[in-house]
């Protein structure tokens, strides 16, 4: 099929579409959108496995805008779903690109701000909704969204959304919206659930896979270094962002702790300009911190997962795992983050004594061994505090627990010794002893007087 579709005009979109392919500067497809467009506008339904990066947004708007043509009636024709607000806002920026010369409307639906201003946007009329799925369910709930003329319904990032827990709102909406629609369902990996979910979502689906599951992008250098501790953490990654041609970068923490704590230490060692987005943040701040990435106008970026996906930035020169993730697909969503529409990026992650164990499963998960790379000198190795040291431990006898039901803790793999024993029978008490005793008794009743 590459042979053939060598260029956009050959799908047979209308010339609203392809004007503002043209405009954006897409010159060819890339392998997903040739693989997916085609069967989505012959009406199928679709599994795509595709890794963050390669392009599926537009693999399946372009086939949707396509179909719903332009602007009727006042309730929504299409629904797409996404996990975070993040990526609702850029698959509106992109419907905004690509439909730039349609009449199509469009409404965002998101929480943390409150809904009277996308209620009143529904109530004008729309085409297509994108939306998280609990504000969906939501504001149907308040009787404001009519589903009963959803033809087509998208379910971006499903892997994300499984580990969010959102499956039970995902199940509710396949409820209230009507059978007979076309689905496609694009997700970066291909776990069980994920299988599990296309069984209940899809009808006889056309399976499109653009490289193997998990798989990282080729465009990506990816290196691990062993880091004792936080501290030295926090050394290493202020001698990589100055070192580094650190140009435009994001930096991933597991927690708004340690995202905060980052962000600190980066803006007193005055490594340039630097915006921390966490969910604590409020929605117009992390709105404007990542508009002000993608302009330039801010080089680092300290994020947790809550950016890990829809952060369209094409030109990111690193990604720097501070904290390795728990939930091991999203080391793929971060990274990708890197190396995107052919320019090369590279990924680092700090892994402390207890994350080891996550890492290498990430690594089975990915297929590839990440190469090492020794602390770079000029690097302080500080010593790791005994609370830290103690954390670990307890975090690796865990592991080990889960990993072997029969083990019993690192005290118990102690080999106990016990106390050798003699067959000779034991002393009784002689009368001096029994005498002291009584002594010691009449001194703390006080009865006890010097003569």
């Amino acid at each position: 099929m590459s042979d053939q579709m060598q260029s956009f005009e050959n799908f047979k979109l209308n010339s609203q579409l392809l004007n503002a392919i043209k405009d954006i500067g897409y010159t060819r497809p890339t392998p997903i959108q040739e693989k997916a467009i085609p069967l989505a506008l012959a009406g199928h339904d679709i599994l795509g496995i595709a890794q963050t990066g390669t392009g599926k947004t537009a693999a399946y708007l372009l086939p949707l805008l396509y179909k719903t043509k332009y602007a009727r009636g006042q309730h929504p024709r299409a629904l797409i779903l996404a996990p975070t607000r993040e990526l609702v806002m850029q698959i509106e920026a992109d419907i905004r690109n690509l439909g730039k010369y349609t009449d199509l409307r469009f409404a965002c639906l998101y929480g943390g701000l409150g809904p009277k201003p996308q209620i009143e946007k529904l109530a004008e009329g729309v085409d297509i909704i994108i939306a998280t799925p609990g504000r969906f369910m939501d504001l149907y709930k308040k009787e404001v969204l009519y589903t009963r003329d959803i033809k087509t319904m998208v379910l971006d990032e499903a892997d994300k959304m499984m580990d969010m827990g959102f499956l039970p709102q995902i199940r509710s909406i396949l409820e209230i919206i009507p059978v007979k629609r076309q689905n496609l369902l694009f997700s970066a990996t291909f776990s069980d659930r994920i299988e599990k979910l296309s069984h209940e979502f899809l009808e006889f689906p056309e399976r499109v896979e653009v490289a193997q599951q998990a798989t990282t992008a080729a465009t990506i250098t990816q290196a691990k270094f062993l880091v004792p501790n936080f501290k030295t953490k926090l050394n290493l990654l202020e001698k990589i962002v100055r070192d580094s041609k650190f140009e435009r970068g994001i930096v991933f923490t597991r927690s708004r702790k340690n995202a905060e704590a980052v962000f600190r230490y980066l803006e007193q060692q005055r490594t340039g300009s630097i915006r921390v987005i966490h969910a604590n943040k409020g929605q117009n701040t992390r709105i404007n911190s990542m508009e002000e990435f993608k302009k330039g106008n801010i080089s680092i970026l300290v994020a947790t997962d809550v950016a890990a996906r829809g952060l369209d930035v094409s030109m990111v020169s690193h990604v720097v795992n501070f904290d390795v993730p728990v939930i091991y697909e999203d080391y793929v969503h971060r990274i990708g983050r890197t190396g995107r529409a052919e320019n090369e990026g590279m990924a680092f992650t700090f892994i402390n004594p207890a994350e080891v164990y996550h890492f290498e499963k990430i690594e089975d998960i990915i297929r590839m061994q990440v190469p090492e790379r020794r602390i770079p000198k000029g690097v302080k190795i500080l010593e790791t505090p005994f609370a830290e040291k103690q954390a670990y431990e307890r975090e690796i006898d865990k592991q080990k627990k889960g990993t072997d039901p029969d083990y019993k803790g690192a005290f118990h793999e102690k080999k106990y010794t016990p106390k050798k024993t003699t067959d000779k029978p034991k002393k009784r008490g002689n009368k001096n002893s029994k005498a002291k005793k009584n002594r010691n008794q009449m001194k703390t009743r006080g009865k006890w007087k010097k003569s």
